[in-house]
């Protein structure tokens, strides 16, 4: 059964903690399986997640920071002790190249894994198939540092009752799917005019950076926003001055950006909980949770455009 949702592997930033690992994300999206920023220890937390490395079907490291990619290497090694068969792409900034080389020959094992390098070398598409647009942005950090932004398209649901209306049954149900048109008795007939619209979800990763429009236009209609919020506003001078975002600065994203769904993390090791933290995005944004390691997040349901 297809599902979407987070699960979180990983919370801390640089520091890991009692209660939080260094950040991980899985994305399930249906047949997708979306790996994001592996740090020190996600081939574990998988394991206590519940989630298997033969899920994976990309990779995607915003930068070369340890706590954001040193898990790669363990969850690589995996990939190949598991023989996953299908090919896993993964997706860095391209000026990082040589420590992704590193991390994929740091140890000794028998490497069968099947990796396509998709090194990203700037602003723009970096995928697209019949169902997904994937988007890159450059963040405001101290390293080349990119955010992500998966598009769904938009897809037709079928009325039955206009179907009937129409005529339409059997074989030439299938035609008007797959073609987006079919003709009955020389009437062309579209997909439009016997369904419904069901808009297409949007999950973005924003992660180390300042504020920039990068991130916000990242964060745009996104129904489920990961956003940093290392720090609280009284802090607002280090994070500018690190490269990073106060939980209030993740709100006004979040807010201005017309998110769903805001999941705060990466979280400073002196937050012994995150309530201090939502509370403060929660004054920009009404709907905001913070990501704690374990968690199952679902996707907000989608709406239909009748």
């Amino acid at each position: 059964m297809s599902e979407r949702k987070l699960i979180v592997l990983g919370t801390a930033s640089q520091v890991p903690a009692r209660n939080r690992n260094q950040g991980g994300y899985l994305l399930r999206f249906d047949d997708y399986g979306f790996l994001f920023d592996p740090g020190e220890g996600t081939q574990r937390q998988m394991i206590f997640a519940g989630a298997r490395v033969s899920e994976i079907t990309k990779i995607f490291i915003t930068h070369f920071h340890g706590d954001h990619c040193l898990g790669l290497a363990g969850i690589i090694q995996r990939i190949s002790l598991d023989r996953v068969e299908h090919t896993i792409e993964v997706y860095y900034p391209s000026s990082g190249k040589k420590f992704f080389e590193n991390l994929c020959n740091s140890s000794l094992f028998y490497n069968v894994a099947r990796l396509k390098e998709c090194p990203v070398e700037g602003p723009g598409i970096i995928f697209e198939d019949s169902r997904l647009i994937i988007e890159a942005r450059k963040l405001d950090h101290d390293v080349d540092t990119y955010g992500y932004c998966i598009r769904e398209k938009d897809s037709y649901t079928l009325i039955p009752e206009r179907l009937e209306r129409a005529g339409i049954s059997g074989s030439n149900i299938s035609v008007l799917k797959s073609a987006g048109t079919v003709t009955i008795t020389d009437r062309t007939i579209t997909i439009e005019e016997m369904g419904s619209v069901l808009p297409g979800q949007r999950f973005a990763f924003v992660m180390d950076t300042r504020q920039c429009q990068a991130a916000y236009e990242l964060a745009r209609h996104a129904d489920l926003l990961v956003c940093e919020a290392t720090y609280l506003s009284d802090l607002e001078a280090k994070a500018r001055q690190y490269g990073h975002l106060t939980a209030g600065q993740a709100g006004r994203i979040a807010r201005d950006a017309c998110a769903g769904k805001l999941v705060l993390t990466h979280f400073s090791q002196r937050y012994m909980t995150a309530d201090a933290l939502v509370h403060e995005a929660g004054q920009f944004h009404e709907d905001v949770v913070a990501a704690n390691d374990g968690d199952h997040i679902e996707f907000p349901r989608r709406k239909r455009n009748m």
